[in-house]
């Protein structure tokens, strides 16, 4: 169950910004919530082989126990490769909403989004809004605390850091926590397959 939680947790997490970062790019969760699934029944049919002291059951049960073990692994290998190619993805994603900003709806909710939850403005900073604005204007979002009668937001008021450092922070902490639930999980998976064939042993 714990499995199935973080899978959907990571999950959300990434979908949030898939504006930038591409819907099929955080895959991995997904799979990491049927994994957890499928180990909820595999660990069943287990106890009841070993309750049952049924060699079929408990060969069947290590059998699924390998396959969820190789799944497990990948997905500590993806977590680790979708870290790595993180930025380039994002650099595009962002200039691509920023370029089509002006007429895409889409993108301006992904922007007011990210400006606002990151607190950052920009991909870089400030600056990036004027090809959009043409003066210092930018959007309401990069603005958290303007002073008191002023309505227009500007570079002034607006949030300096960027948005791209920000994301790709908090993301890439979100891949290497992915990374290193499959490879933990592939542990003790390894380790409860011995204490099965232990048993059986006895």
């Amino acid at each position: 169950m714990v499995v199935i939680v973080t899978g959907a947790i990571i999950q959300s997490n990434y979908y949030h910004y898939s504006n930038f970062v591409g819907d099929n790019f955080w895959t991995a969760p997904i799979v990491l919530i049927v994994i957890g699934s499928i180990i909820f029944v595999v660990a069943c049919f287990g106890c009841c082989g070993a309750a049952k002291e049924s060699p079929c059951m408990i060969i069947t049960f290590s059998i699924f126990l390998a396959l969820v073990f190789l799944a497990e692994i990948g997905i500590g290998i993806a977590g680790y490769y979708k870290h790595e190619e993180l930025s380039g993805i994002l650099e595009k994603g962002f200039n691509k909403t920023l370029d089509s900003y002006a007429t895409d709806k889409g993108a301006q909710e992904a922007w007011n989004l990210v400006q606002s939850e990151m607190v950052c403005c920009g991909i870089k900073g400030p600056e990036d809004w004027e090809p959009i604005y043409k003066n210092d204007t930018v959007p309401r979002a990069c603005c958290h605390r303007m002073p008191v009668g002023v309505n227009k937001c500007t570079r002034e008021y607006a949030s300096t850091e960027g948005c791209f450092s920000k994301l790709s922070s908090y993301l890439g902490s979100k891949s290497l926590i992915l990374a290193g639930i499959g490879i933990g999980l592939a542990i003790v998976q390894v380790s409860k397959r011995q204490q099965i064939v232990k048993k059986r042993m006895q």
